[in-house]
């Protein structure tokens, strides 16, 4: 047992995550790694956001492969202990496990950095296999060989996890990277001692290696690749056990299904099939509440970072995205790797890569509530964000104005945002209004859960606010028009029932007891003026 060879510490890590209690069998994996031992695609490189499950695979896949772990009582009642990939593979192949993010104690430049990694592999190997006479400073590549060719052909799996760690680094130039780049061909490739090599990201490799370095690798990410996505993120039938799990582990459970939904869903396969974030989730059943557990502690400095590149590239599809309508982009996943962004779909790419935005069918969007506060905060704060900062800016303004009743503030303020700088908004159609309404109320969603073209009453309306926070507060609806009157909107709130959304069920107490308020506002083309109505739709209950 050394440093990186045949070590203990992956087991020790995947046994604290199967003993907590929201566990996820994803051992399956290692049935489909076995088939390509051996062969002639035995390279892998799987990339995805961070926290998305790649040490947790990583840690699983070496432990179960490394013939020191003795100690089966995990992986017999796995799925994979059910088949006969355990009797045959289980503990038979030297792994060689390096986490890149462990760093020397003193690490100024690339060399100190490689050459502790080198010093470590060199050492194992030296002290497990002395009849291969490895010398201190023969490069790691001819010790394997010399293995291989005097310990019967003695063949290896390498597990590498977040291999790209070191391109994040302020010391790496662009030479360091190159020579990393060739360490890692000279050690992996073409070579007849690894039996089958894992490597994990969040950035894509080929990006890096100019040429051929790296080409034996087939890289399987979260927008082109469908194989293995099912064991990164949690699926709908996951979260479900889950939840299960949780309401029997709760005296008082306070996270409820449809919430892990809002807060932590949006993400999906190439197929379609929807993923959360199985970190959120995890921490969400554990703490008993819904939060942001993914993105930094920050407010929104990792997206303002890359939207900062270009700001004007973007702003617009900022804004379409708050509203919840999907933008359209070409995702370039290599883009992410640039330190240099400066084109809308290479800012759209990085924030794809980095899970900060979720893509399918050609469209990107933020896919969940954990996002959309992180966006939205941005946007308030952030005035280099231009009109679309100033519009959120009178977001409270508006909500106190629609709690106030008071209509022709309402109407005023829909003018200013007009007559203010917009040019995403031509006004052909009520999906431009949508957006600008969803930038003037944004701050509602810190007291609100927001739902557009929610189905309600008979038909479907353009915005209901319900009050999750506080039940007792006022819920809002909320109907556009262009080139009708504020009263047609009104009208039609009430003829077509929206507000019986908000009643509960037959025989139900209603979960929502404050006023309903019903909301027209409405944009004449012609006149190029707002106007609104606000009524009471029901008095507060009790």
């Amino acid at each position: 047992m050394g440093n990186y060879l045949n070590s203990s510490i992956p087991y020790k890590a995947f046994s604290k995550e199967y003993n907590s209690p929201y566990f996820v069998d994803k051992s399956m994996m290692l049935k489909e790694l076995t088939m390509r031992i051996q062969t002639s695609t035995n390279y892998i490189c799987i990339t995805r956001p961070r926290r998305f499950g790649k040490s947790v695979m990583a840690n699983m896949i070496a432990s179960f492969f490394t013939p020191t772990v003795n100690d089966d009582t995990i992986f017999k009642k796995l799925a994979v202990g059910k088949t006969d990939i355990y009797d045959h593979y289980y503990g038979q192949y030297d792994v060689i496990f390096i986490s890149f993010n462990e760093m020397p104690k003193r690490c100024d430049n690339y060399e100190q950095y490689i050459e502790r990694i080198e010093n470590k592999l060199i050492h194992d190997l030296k002290t497990t296999y002395p009849q291969a006479q490895i010398n201190e400073n023969d490069a790691c590549w001819d010790a394997f060989t010399a293995v291989f060719n005097s310990y019967h052909e003695k063949q290896f799996i390498f597990i590498f996890d977040e291999w790209d760690f070191i391109f994040h680094q302020d010391f790496i130039s662009e030479q360091d990277k190159r020579k990393y780049i060739r360490f890692l061909s000279n050690l992996l490739k073409d070579k007849v001692y690894s039996a089958l090599t894992y490597m994990t990201g969040i950035l894509p490799i080929a990006k890096y290696s100019s040429g051929s370095e790296l080409n034996m690798f087939a890289e399987y990410t979260m927008v082109s690749e469908e194989m293995y996505s099912e064991y990164f993120g949690f699926t709908e039938t996951e979260v479900d056990s889950l939840y299960k799990k949780y309401l029997s582990n709760q005296m008082e459970p306070q996270v409820t299904r449809e919430g892990l939904r809002l807060w932590y869903n949006g993400y999906h396969t190439k197929s379609g099939e929807r993923m959360y974030n199985p970190r959120s989730v995890v921490m969400a059943l554990t703490n008993n509440n819904l939060g942001n557990y993914w993105t930094s502690s920050g407010p929104y400095d990792e997206i303002y970072y890359y939207v900062n590149h270009n700001i004007a590239a973007v702003r617009e599809d900022l804004a379409q995205m708050i509203a919840g309508i999907p933008v359209l982009a070409k995702i370039q996943e290599y883009a992410a790797v640039s330190m240099n962004l400066t084109t809308r779909n290479e800012i759209l790419s990085a924030m794809v890569v980095y899970g900060f935005l979720s893509y399918e069918k050609g469209y990107v969007s933020i896919p969940n509530k954990e996002l959309m506060d992180r966006f939205n905060e941005m946007l308030i704060k952030e005035p280099t964000l231009g009109y679309v900062h100033q519009l959120a800016a009178k977001s409270s303004d508006m909500l106190k104005a629609t709690l106030a009743g008071d209509s022709s503030k309402v109407a005023k303020i829909m003018q200013l945002a007009h007559d203010t700088e917009t040019p995403l908004l031509s006004y052909n159609s009520e999906s431009e209004l949508t957006v600008l309404v969803t930038l003037v109320y944004l701050s509602a969603r810190d007291f609100y859960r927001i739902e557009r073209e929610d189905k309600a009453g008979i038909g479907y309306v353009d915005f209901i606010f319900y009050p999750e926070i506080d039940h007792h507060a006022d819920a809002i609806i909320i109907e556009l028009k262009v080139d009708h009157t504020a009263e047609d909107a009104l009208q039609q709130i009430k003829e077509r029932k929206y507000a019986l959304k908000l009643e509960g069920h037959l025989g139900e107490a209603p979960k929502y007891t404050g006023r309903i308020l019903g909301v027209g506002i409405a944009y004449d083309k012609k006149t190029k003026e707002h106007t609104c109505k606000i009524e009471i739709l029901r008095k507060q209950l009790f």
